[in-house]
């Protein structure tokens, strides 16, 4: 499973974060990001800044993305 947001879409409610902060971050500018350990994909964002999620936190990434006010959380499968 790979992982991105679209910072356009973005509200900064910040409830991915709370879900799952190994994979989602927000930054000074208000927006979520996904992150991979330290390297948090926000140059460039969207779909360019896409992460591999482990298997293990694959349920809370999904439940991050179904939660998510603005609905800018994007899952790839394979």
């Amino acid at each position: 499973m790979k992982v991105w947001i679209d910072q356009d879409l973005c509200t900064g409610d910040g409830l991915c974060e709370e879900i799952c902060p190994t994979v989602f971050t927000l930054l000074d500018d208000g927006l979520a990001y996904v992150k991979q350990g330290d390297d948090v994909k926000s140059d460039p964002g969207g779909a360019q800044g896409m992460v591999v999620v482990a298997s293990e936190l694959e349920d809370a990434v999904t439940e991050a993305a179904e939660e998510c006010p603005g609905e800018c959380i994007f899952i790839e499968q394979g």
